[in-house]
């Protein structure tokens, strides 16, 4: 199965849907990217992932990547350093119990909703909506074909 039908239509709208709902109340932006494999360690992969979709580029430095290896059954969640000096430490693996407790049970465009929820009630908290605020970042999902 290719990466790009591993979730259906409607599951690819409940996860972009996630993203424009978190993006609404924050200057922050999140990005899903998913790869059928992963043959590094995935925060190495995330982060050069992370640099090729220019998410460190954001102007508040506050941009999440969600970063998903299907068939290696990896996962990977990368905030940029504007957002990582003002959540808890422990924040990311929070959301990472939270996502994998419903990957399996084979929930995974809920766990990702949930994940990228979660991530932008932080973003929110700390980097507020201001009216000149623009969405920097696209909201589509990404795929290894794409970089």
């Amino acid at each position: 199965m290719s990466v790009e039908n591993f979730f259906s239509k409607e599951e690819k709208k409940q996860i972009t849907d996630a993203i424009a709902e978190a993006e609404k109340n924050t200057s922050g932006e999140i990005r899903l990217h998913m790869e059928g494999h992963c043959a590094i360690d995935v925060l190495d992969r995330a982060a050069y992932v992370f640099g090729k979709l220019k998410m460190h580029e954001t102007a508040e430095r506050n941009g999440v990547l969600f970063y998903l290896a299907v068939h290696d059954h990896k996962f990977a969640i990368l905030g940029d350093a504007g957002i990582n000096q003002v959540v808890p430490v422990n924040f990311w693996d929070e959301i990472k119990v939270t996502m994998l407790a419903l990957f399996k049970q084979g929930k995974f465009a809920d766990g990702l909703s949930q994940g990228i929820l979660m991530a932008g009630e932080q973003l929110k908290a700390n980097f507020p909506f201001r009216k000149e605020d623009v969405n920097e970042l696209s909201d589509e999902i990404s795929f290894d074909k794409n970089l």
